[in-house]
């Protein structure tokens, strides 16, 4: 129950549980899994791999359905929707970077961007607030450039760019510098607390690295498919 004053948590999670069927053998990836999350909190879940931590960020986004449990986001019950409804959460309410940029090699940067908000329905333009984003992240001259003529931390800032362009309520970052070497690594993770700190952005972002989870206002850790 939410305290007097206290507004809703924006990621709410109760007994989640997510087990896959391999061959004849079912794997649990998530345990009884609970969460909370609320408005522009940045989160770091951290765990080594097969802790279940990436099975956590694709329920979370909407990518695949729960075994059992139930999740909220933005006030939306996740586990109740449709395929079609799951797709509309990822258009408009959740943002994703990921670790291998997944950026269209075909097309610039800034198209890559705008693409997003095309498949959202969205007017393709960048409006003022959103250019300030792009000056804050340093990448307003490389708009022109396809990804081949981007660093690796600078394909990774597009990403980020591509992500919040449709102003989503929650940021899901996965391995976001797991490409990167330490000098940019520490750029994108400051951009990202920036993000946080001056628009309020919410923010969860998985990772292996304890010095990438630093970075967040709050640390939760992953062990066997349980928050410890």
């Amino acid at each position: 129950m939410n305290e007097p004053g206290v507004s809703p948590p924006i990621i709410e999670v109760n007994g989640l549980t997510k087990t896959y069927q391999v061959g004849d053998v079912p794997v649990r990836a998530l345990r009884g899994v609970d969460l909370e999350v609320r408005k522009s909190e940045f989160v770091a879940i951290i765990g080594a791999s097969g802790s279940g931590k990436s099975t956590l960020f694709h329920v979370l986004g909407g990518l695949t359905p729960p075994t059992s449990g139930t999740v909220r986001i933005h006030g939306r019950d996740l586990t109740a929707m449709t395929d079609s409804e799951r797709t509309d959460l990822r258009k408009t309410t959740v943002g994703f970077v990921f670790q291998k940029y997944n950026l269209l090699p075909t097309l610039s940067a800034e198209d890559n961007i705008r693409i997003v908000q095309y498949i959202a329905g969205r007017d393709p333009v960048f409006d003022p607030g959103f250019l300030e984003i792009l000056r804050l992240l340093g990448i307003e001259d490389r708009l022109k450039h396809k990804p081949r003529a981007l660093s690796g931390g600078q394909q990774q800032r597009v990403a980020i760019a591509r992500g919040i362009v449709n102003s989503p309520a929650i940021l899901l970052a996965d391995e976001p510098t797991g490409n990167l070497d330490s000098e940019n690594s520490a750029a994108v993770l400051g951009l990202m607390k920036d993000l946080n700190r001056r628009m309020g952005q919410t923010i969860l972002m998985i990772t292996h690295d304890s010095d990438a989870a630093s970075y967040a206002d709050r640390i939760v850790k992953m062990r066997d498919g349980c928050i410890v």
